[in-house]
């Protein structure tokens, strides 16, 4: 069975820190944690009571769910409203469509059905393939969006005819303390990390930025592309990673956490003479 050989992987994970750092320790390696985002709840607007209305009114067709977080958050505000059973009533009356087993998960404890699931890697492409199952032209469609607007996705919705009604309840944001960021730049940079593992989109941009306000991300996408093994957890996340000037190296079958540090053991696995071959050059800098 592969292992990390005792690599040092940085983790930029913020819910599920503990989960990830678990894995790649039970695979051999010694995990770095740093959350790079912090998920915010929004405040309290008058737009979340009038849509909640609408779906209770079963107004829409179809309610599209991008994440878990996003449908814990609608529930919650159905509950503070006063309104959770009749919204639950009224998801299991429509069309619910899950981008992913998260929201997908979320909606089965409480016995909603999922109508409509996408493939993997569960992308914007393969939540518009499933929705060619529905017919969506003229009809009202919900979109709960994750911690950021998915425009894409609502522009595509809209081409096809949706009449689209939008709704944010939190959004990505830096960590309060920004300091272990800044660390982590400086230790990828000077070779003390020997991979880091993205797995969301967010991370890789609040890393940049990070390393940006240090007039260091040149500096950065540098070392990322040479001595450090950068894992992406599925296509959008490699994506972000491309646009910053990235290629990353570790991009598992399914985009999953436990896939995605397996595959990076077996990339360890494959090159651990340049695994040391990076350490040596990163003793050597240090003496220097």
């Amino acid at each position: 069975m592969p292992t990390l050989r005792g690599a040092r992987v940085a983790l930029l994970e913020a819910r599920m820190s503990q989960e990830l750092a678990d894995l790649v320790e039970r695979l051999g390696g010694r995990p770095y944690c740093v959350p790079a985002v912090r998920e915010a709840t929004l405040p309290r607007l008058e737009h979340v009571a009038a849509f909640i209305a609408a779906l209770c009114a079963g107004r829409f067709s179809a309610v599209v769910l991008l994440t878990g977080v996003g449908v814990m958050a609608l529930l919650r505000e159905a509950a503070s409203e006063g309104h959770l059973a009749e919204t639950l009533n009224a998801l299991r009356q429509t069309t619910t469509v899950c981008r992913g087993p998260k929201p997908a998960a979320v909606l089965r404890r409480h016995d909603v059905p999922v109508r409509l699931s996408t493939a993997e890697p569960y992308t914007t492409k393969e939540l518009l393939d499933a929705l060619q199952a529905i017919d969506i032209d003229g009809k009202a469609v919900a979109l709960v969006h994750y911690g950021e607007r998915n425009s894409a996705l609502a522009d595509a919705l809209e081409a096809r005819g949706a009449e689209l009604e939008e709704l944010c309840l939190y959004e990505w944001v830096m960590p309060d303390d920004i300091e272990p960021l800044r660390t982590l730049v400086r230790e990828l940079i000077d070779g003390n990390v020997d991979a880091v593992a993205f797995t969301s989109q967010i991370q890789c941009r609040h890393l940049f930025q990070v390393a940006a306000d240090l007039g260091r991300s040149e500096e950065l996408a540098n070392a990322l592309n040479s001595r450090i093994i950068v894992a992406a957890i599925g296509p959008v996340c490699a994506a972000a990673l491309n646009t910053l000037g990235v290629t990353p190296r570790v991009l598992p079958a399914h985009p999953k956490m436990g896939p995605m540090i397996a595959a990076l053991a077996d990339y360890v696995e494959r090159s651990r003479h340049l695994l040391n071959d990076y350490r040596l050059k990163a003793v050597d800098s240090a003496r220097d």
